[in-house]
Formats: structure tokens, C-alpha cells, sequence
């Protein structure tokens, strides 16, 4: 039940989109990549959802979204609406807000995330903002995040199960989580 198929491409935009306006506009992709996984592993703990339905992976630099790596790394087709739209081409291990003036205020412009979406990115920005690239990737290497594994020069995928554990959920809530998730898959493939 790893493989949850809850991805939600304009959401997964929209939150890196938050914390690029909230970086005046760019930031390095390793750097993004952490400030969204810290955002993933906070909703997590705090609500029991996922911001934007990615699956996790243990890479060489720590964990990250599969999907929303491929997008920026351009291995992915961008649907309208997506990535593309908010996001620009990666450049200089970089990415960049492509059009800063679509976002006067949060809030008010990025309408695929909902109130507890923009809290948890929010205070991650808050707590982790001023952080340099690779103090990130190395915070997400040790206990901090103990769900990460050593890939050992390849990924390999890291459970919602095994994140919602070291959040602090019981395996009570993390069988109720996982089958709350389990049924909107099947939600999620009946309406497309």
C-alpha cells in the first residue's frame, strides 16, 4: 500500500511556488526538495495527509517527492495548470518562480492548497528558510528523519507508513491513515 496514486500535480506546483515567493522568487533544487519534504513529513504528523500525494524515495541526498523530482529535472510532461505553469525550467541546480507577479499574496493566488497546506509550508519556511542547501540535506540524514535509508547509489521508496511512525503516530492511527489513503486511490482512479 506504498504506491498511493494521490498525486496532485497544480498542489505539489503550487507549494513549491509558496516557498519560492517566500524566498523572493528562487532557490536550489536541493534546497526546495528538502523545504517540501519537511512540509510533507509536518502535515504528516500534524493532520495525517499528504500536501501534494507524491511518493517518497531515499536518494543519495536525502529524501524526496519521486514526481516533483521529475517534473523539475524536466523527465516528466508537465499537465496545464502544473507545474510548468508556475514553476521555471531548472537552471544552475536551480528553479525559479516563472512569472513572480502571479502571486500577490498566498492566500489569495494559490488556490489548490488548502489553509493547513499553507500552515505547514508556512512553518517549515519559518524554522528551516534561512537554512543553507546542504545543512538540509544533511539535517534529513540523520535522526531527524530516521524513515530515510541509505540507497546506496540508487532510491529506494520510503513508505506513508514509515513516515507517519516516526512522526509519532500509533500503529493504530498509522492502519487508519493507510486505509484512509487506500480508499481516496481508489477514489482518485474511479474518477479519472
Amino acid at each position: 500500500m506504498s504506491d498511493y496514486s494521490l498525486f496532485d500535480e497544480r498542489k505539489t506546483a503550487q507549494a513549491a511556488a509558496l516557498l519560492l515567493f517566500k524566498a523572493g522568487g528562487r532557490l536550489p533544487l536541493l534546497k526546495l526538495m528538502k523545504l517540501i519534504y519537511l512540509s510533507e513529513r509536518l502535515s504528516l504528523q500534524r493532520y495525517g495527509d499528504s500536501i501534494t500525494g507524491d511518493q517518497f524515495v531515499s536518494m543519495q541526498h536525502g529524501p524526496v517527492l519521486s514526481k516533483m523530482l521529475d517534473l523539475a529535472n524536466g523527465f516528466q510532461r508537465s499537465n496545464p495548470g502544473g507545474w510548468e505553469t508556475w514553476i521555471s525550467d531548472r537552471s544552475d541546480h536551480a528553479v525559479a518562480l516563472r512569472d513572480p507577479s502571479m502571486i500577490r499574496s498566498p492566500e489569495l493566488d494559490l488556490l489548490a492548497l488548502s489553509d493547513t497546506d499553507i500552515e505547514c509550508l508556512t512553518d517549515t519556511w519559518n524554522k528551516f528558510g534561512s537554512w543553507e542547501q546542504f545543512k538540509l540535506r544533511d539535517y534529513t540524514h540523520t535522526d531527524a528523519c530516521p524513515e530515510w535509508e541509505d540507497p546506496m547509489g540508487s532510491s529506494r521508496p520510503i513508505p506513508y507508513s514509515r513516515i507517519l511512525k516516526a512522526v509519532g503516530h500509533s500503529p493504530e492511527g498509522v492502519e487508519a491513515i493507510n486505509r484512509r489513503l487506500h480508499e481516496q486511490r481508489y477514489i482518485n482512479e474511479a474518477f479519472r
